[in-house]
């Protein structure tokens, strides 16, 4: 790894385990749950997360011939969890696999899914995994007894399919269109397009909690050129990795969080501000809208080293 970009990891995981959290004092186990799964449109069932941490909005796609799963949980045992659950809504014996992004609670179950599960990979997910391994998951390990015990030995899944920038998925009357989306929130944030129920599994791509620059590629330039290509999707609805679904306004609420970012930080850094001051002056004025400071210091890091 470049010896620059060591650094910006280490932030990026203080930021992410950060989320291991609990409230009351009590500890929040991170688990997809079953029996609340959620028929949202003709093809498309979700488990959703509840905003529990550490846990994804899991989707379900059922076609007349094949399944196709997103997201798993964070280990085998949530891994299982999620097949129970598609036991129950298909019995389509051709099963589909893949993920928004390599972290952990959206990837590390995939080892309880059968061996004939069909594993699909962008190629830039594939380099996140290859560069960093098992990095954030030995950090959520040390910071939760119960979440060592779920990552207990659990390892990445080999990919049976890899992709460069798009590959669609045909189940039977639904196709699944997989985007590799570039470094947003990780290098190889993957977002998914169901045809024809126009639903948009967007990863951290788009979501209701700020948006997290989580790893040493992460662009807002960029990020903001995905928002325009999820934009011209129109989709009716959208799931993101965690908390709750929406639609098109989801999209809008990033686009303002992240132009007014950037267009802070470049008047800042014109004013011959240092990237600490740009983080604390920023900090101030948007934390009352945006509470997750680690998220908005993130955000603006990336501004300015973009900025002119």
């Amino acid at each position: 790894m470049n010896s620059l970009r060591f650094p910006l990891l280490v932030f990026s995981l203080m930021v992410l385990t950060s989320a291991v959290c609990s409230i009351h004092g009590q500890p929040i186990n991170p688990l997809v749950r079953e029996g609340v799964t959620e028929k949202i449109s003709e093809h498309v069932h979700v488990i959703p997360d509840a905003s529990v941490p550490l846990v994804p909005n899991v989707g379900i796609i059922v076609g007349t011939h094949g399944t196709f799963v997103i997201d798993t949980g964070l280990g085998e045992r949530n891994g299982q969890t999620v097949l129970r659950e598609v036991a129950k809504v298909s019995r389509n014996t051709e099963l589909h696999l893949a993920t928004t992004h390599f972290h952990p609670e959206h990837d590390l179950g995939a080892s309880a899914f059968p061996a004939n599960t069909d594993m699909i990979r962008s190629r830039d997910q594939q380099k996140d995994i290859d560069e960093f391994g098992l990095q954030l998951a030995q950090s959520f390990s040390s910071r939760s007894p119960y979440s060592a015990a779920l990552l207990k030995g659990a390892e990445f899944r080999k990919a049976n399919t890899f992709f460069e920038k798009e590959h669609t998925v045909d189940l039977g009357g639904v196709q699944v269109r997989l985007i590799a989306m570039g470094a947003n929130h990780t290098r190889g944030d993957t977002a998914f397009w169901i045809e024809p129920d126009g639903v948009l599994f967007s990863g951290d791509i788009v979501m209701k909690p700020q948006p997290a620059f989580a790893s040493p590629y992460s662009s807002l330039r960029h990020w903001l050129e995905s928002l325009d290509t999820l934009q011209k999707l129109q989709p009716k609805r959208i799931v993101p990795s965690h908390g709750p679904m929406g639609d098109g306004a989801l999209i809008a609420g990033y686009r303002a969080y992240l132009t007014g970012i950037q267009t802070r930080t470049v008047a800042l850094k014109k004013e011959g501000k240092s990237a600490d001051q740009a983080v604390e002056t920023i900090a101030t004025e948007m934390q009352k809208q945006y509470p997750d400071r680690g998220r908005l210091t993130g955000a603006v890091r990336a501004a300015y080293a973009e900025a002119p």
